[in-house]
């Protein structure tokens, strides 16, 4: 194939910094973990429930900034910066503005959160849960308006800027725990103000960089802070389904640990530390997922539907050798990692179990359920990925989480068997749409 728009070393200067960053985000959250551990156990369960929810509100505005980053792609695709930078302004002026909302939101909904969204959780988890929810809820504009910036960049094809900024926020992060848990001993309020103040750093930093006038996606001068309704509802058109989807994902992960926190302490706390293992082992799909997004919605705004087909097969095949070798990696090292929690035996033994049974999963099944529908997004086919996702979280990941866990009492590890089945569902619905071609007749004008 000639005229390639992204030849191998283009994708190597993408992928590469999104592995990188991808890695730090990752190892951070498992280093708050370690740390918030030296707490306790309430403590490690108070935060990972609260950063469900917070996960939650993210990725209402990671998947905003996925529908500002596919239309700002296209645009560039068809070799039209202008208006690119026009969307870049609009998805601001809406992430901004919605930001606030959800964090005035969050302060007055915050008891709805604690005592009916958690169910019946121990006195002790409570009071770490509220907290940390506390703090780092006037995160959100912070965090929202650096994930439009860093998917902009994305969008140019520049993931090493993404990747600086986020090793200064993730190191800000860091070191910030260290001191105030190891050096103050603080509780969680010890992981919750590094986590504002890295944010905070990160959002100002990542509008500085956007601020660049030489860049093909930038900042306008002077600023249009009125809101163009044809340009955003390009981006609400994509970026609302796959909010919905996000939400309604996260919501049922949300619903799910209601029934976790059920089971106990020991799953809660090995439910939270095999969430922040397994993220390594998804580390590098969820790299060629944002990748894979970028060079779609290009190719897909110059019109050239075969070099969709041929960047998704070519870099799917390199995503699954990758896969494999950050499982094997997390097997190896498996038993050292849960050394440095302070788990009781019961839930250490409980992690172990399902940190194996996910990896397995995840050399399979994954990619078919999370980067291949990233390819039918950046063409705008958003309405029947968000349809088939929702339909498959509540009837497959709930509902057998459910059975498995109430009926047939298989504890913790059914819900991560409930987790896998709802991932080969959504597998087999997008590799069909996908052969189906009907997602190519979907393009902007």
């Amino acid at each position: 194939m000639n005229n390639r728009l992204f030849s191998r070393n283009d994708l190597v200067r993408l992928i590469i910094p999104l592995i990188v960053d991808q890695f730090l985000q990752v190892a951070v959250g498992l280093s708050d973990s370690i740390m918030v551990a030296r707490v306790g156990e309430a403590a490690v369960s108070g935060v990972s429930l609260v950063d469900t929810v917070m996960l939650l509100i993210i990725n209402i505005f990671t998947a905003l900034a996925t529908g500002g980053a596919v239309i700002a792609g296209q645009y560039l695709g068809r070799k039209d910066p202008k208006t690119g930078c026009e969307a870049t302004a609009q998805l601001f002026n809406f992430t901004f503005l919605f930001s606030i909302f959800i964090m005035i939101l969050g302060y007055l909904g915050q008891n709805v959160i604690l005592y009916h969204v958690f169910g019946k959780i121990e006195p002790e988890v409570m009071k770490d849960s509220r907290t940390y929810l506390l703090i780092v809820l006037s995160s959100i504009p912070m965090i929202a308006m650096y994930n439009a910036g860093a998917a902009i960049f994305r969008a140019m094809g520049n993931s090493n800027v993404a990747m600086k900024t986020s090793l200064l926020m993730n190191s800000i992060n860091v070191f910030g725990n260290a001191l105030l848990i190891f050096g103050f001993h603080c509780g969680v309020e010890g992981v919750a103000i590094p986590t504002v103040v890295s944010r905070g750093v990160a959002c100002v930093v990542i509008l500085i960089l956007l601020n660049n006038q030489e860049h093909e996606l930038h900042i306008l001068h002077p600023y249009p802070f009125k809101i163009k309704w044809n340009v955003l509802k390009k981006i609400l058109y994509i970026g609302i389904p796959n909010g919905l989807e996000n939400s309604m994902f996260q919501l049922g992960k949300i619903a799910v640990l209601s029934l976790v926190s059920g089971l106990g302490t020991a799953s809660l706390a090995a439910n939270a530390v095999g969430n922040n293992i397994a993220n390594f082992a998804i580390l590098p799909g969820m790299s060629f997922g944002f990748a894979l997004l970028t060079v779609c919605a290009q190719c897909v705004g110059a019109g050239d539907f075969e070099q969709v087909k041929y960047y998704t097969k070519h870099m799917m095949r390199v995503e699954y050798l990758c896969l494999i070798a950050s499982n094997l990696i997390v097997i190896l090292a498996l038993p050292f990692i849960l050394s440095v929690y302070n788990l009781s035996d019961e839930a250490a033994q409980y992690a172990n179990d399902i940190i194996l049974y996910h990896a397995a999963c995840v050399v399979t099944i994954w990619p078919l359920s999370f980067t291949l529908p990233n390819t039918l997004r950046a063409a705008a086919d958003v309405k029947i990925t968000m349809v088939l996702s929702i339909i498959s979280m509540w009837v497959f990941r709930f509902g057998f989480s459910y059975l498995l866990t109430m009926v047939f009492h298989m504890g913790i590890f059914g819900v991560w068997v409930a987790m896998t089945i709802d991932w080969l569902v959504r597998g087999i619905f997008f590799v069909c749409r996908y052969k189906s071609g009907r997602w190519q007749k979907i393009i902007f004008s």
